[in-house]
């Protein structure tokens, strides 16, 4: 008797056999001749192979890059949407977290799934290492950059929120996507706007002196000059977030990032 009651299947019961000697490594590799095959022929029947893209960047060389045959198209398939990177870029206080909440909130009512990547939340981990040195500055949108890259690639709809001041390493994110992949929202706040909101206090620490390089203070901010959506903000007219998160909404609808 089985455990539900029923007759117990002898195969279950019957021990593994030993695999068949004569069964070659192209038999279990699904028609993979030899290891070295695998960086240059398409094995469907492996789960994962290696294509002849040699890493020569930074110190990872020859490091070859591994390739899977599920796909960002299966993945984009899964979850019914596009993945793509919305960069916000503007001063401090221009209220760039808060349109990325929104925005997150408005697409998770539609169903769809994002992650926000914020400037200050990523200083407390991946890039704690980091200081506000220009170098470091930089180093630091550009770690942000190629994880957002992993989560479009992922299907997801990635919200990245930081002041990326200066216009070289913006365009160097862009290049990480294909065209069409990284949207560009510019919070075009003045800056005495940004400065009388101040809920962090930092514009009056900047201008105390007890901040260096504060941007907007003195540091520059180079703003874009071909960002996809614009979002215009002054002293005497604030859109609600969630109306400047309808209008990011609106352009993913357009442009067919709502659907797989």
């Amino acid at each position: 008797m089985g455990i539900c009651g029923g007759e117990t299947r002898s195969n279950l019961l019957e021990p593994i056999k030993a695999m068949d000697a004569s069964k070659t490594t192209s038999d279990i590799n699904g028609g993979c001749n030899a290891i070295d095959d695998l960086l240059t022929t398409d094995c469907d029947g492996f789960p994962g192979k290696s294509t002849p893209k040699m890493s020569t960047v930074g110190n990872s060389t020859n490091i070859l890059w591994h390739k899977c045959s599920v796909e960002k198209s299966d993945r984009q398939e899964l979850l019914k949407q596009k993945g793509c990177v919305i960069w916000i870029t503007g001063l401090s206080g221009s209220g760039k977290s808060t349109l990325a909440c929104a925005l997150s909130r408005g697409l998770h009512a539609r169903g769809k799934l994002t992650y926000i990547l914020d400037g200050d939340n990523v200083r407390h981990g991946l890039n704690s290492d980091l200081s506000f040195k220009a170098e470091d500055r930089a180093e630091n949108i550009r770690r942000i950059g190629e994880v957002a890259k992993l989560f479009a690639d992922a299907g997801v709809i990635c919200i990245a929120s930081l002041i990326s001041p200066y216009g070289k390493d913006r365009d160097a994110c862009r290049a990480l996507l294909p065209e069409g992949d990284f949207v560009e929202v510019f919070m075009d706040v003045p800056l005495q706007v940004c400065e009388a909101r101040d809920s962090k206090g930092l514009y009056k620490l900047a201008r105390a002196g007890k901040i260096k390089g504060f941007t907007g203070v003195d540091d520059p901010y180079e703003p874009p000059l071909n960002s996809e959506i614009v979002l215009q903000q002054r002293e005497e007219r604030c859109d609600s977030p969630t109306h400047l998160a309808e209008v990011v909404i609106s352009y993913l609808e357009k442009k067919g990032y709502l659907e797989a």
